[in-house]
């Protein structure tokens, strides 16, 4: 059997918001995710999923607790670490793409590894046009990037979160601009990384149909995780 290796894990996060009034947006979390897991967190709004997903991501800090990423603990650290931390292993698709419209779709998904410094132009030049074509979209890599269609866009998003080969991809409602069809061209796309390259997702969704498909729903409420493994009928 093969061991299953622990790719992120919180311990007794709680997170205070203060304004206008002290509130606790999370109280008391704590899970794991394993390597190779497509996750979603789900719940009403306001339940703090999306808080959650920003202190997994390492862009909030303040908040009590431990967070584990690949067996680094990233709590307490720098910032400069963190964002180091953050382009080694983490990419993020959001609701709304981000991209850069005047630039290229080719240019757009090269830009992280651009600024990670890692490999030379050609290198990143090549890899970029193998994830853009791993999402079926690689005909479009010179295209200006606001003239495709909504769904060529998040798949765009989507390369560009893996041009690092990071170790997690983080989504905040992935499919929440999307239409029935492209929804199902993300969802059957996480799928396959997850599957075939072993990519880990956390997702936040309101998609009931996307969190079904995942490996996993962790379930909130009010700022706490009700079931690790909810079953969605």
């Amino acid at each position: 059997m093969i061991e299953k290796k622990i790719i992120l894990q919180a311990n007794h996060i709680v997170k205070h918001f203060y304004e206008p009034v002290k509130f606790k947006a999370l109280d008391d979390v704590s899970f794991e995710v394993d390597a190779g897991e497509f996750t979603t967190l789900i719940g009403k709004s306001g339940c703090g999923k999306s808080t959650l997903l920003y202190i997994l991501s390492t862009m909030d800090t303040d908040y009590e607790g431990e967070l584990f990423i690949d067996g680094e603990k990233v709590t307490g650290q720098k910032q400069n670490n963190l964002a180091a931390i953050r382009n080694k292993n983490i990419g993020f698709v959001f609701q709304f793409h981000y991209l850069l419209p005047e630039f290229s779709c080719l240019k757009n998904v090269m830009i992280p590894a651009l600024k990670l410094g890692k490999y030379s132009y050609e290198e990143i030049e090549h890899q970029a046009y193998q994830k853009l074509g791993l999402l079926g979209i690689k005909d479009q890599a010179l295209k200006q990037a606001s003239k495709l269609s909504g769904g060529q866009q998040q798949r765009v998003a989507i390369a560009r979160a893996l041009i690092n080969e990071p170790k997690i991809i983080m989504c905040d409602e992935p499919t929440g601009n999307l239409d029935s069809k492209n929804t199902s061209i993300v969802l059957e796309t996480f799928h396959q990384l997850s599957k075939e390259f072993g990519q880990t997702i956390i997702a936040v969704t309101h998609d009931n149909d996307f969190a079904k498909s995942s490996n996993r729903v962790i379930e909130m409420a009010d700022g706490k995780i009700l079931e690790h493994d909810f079953k969605i009928k």
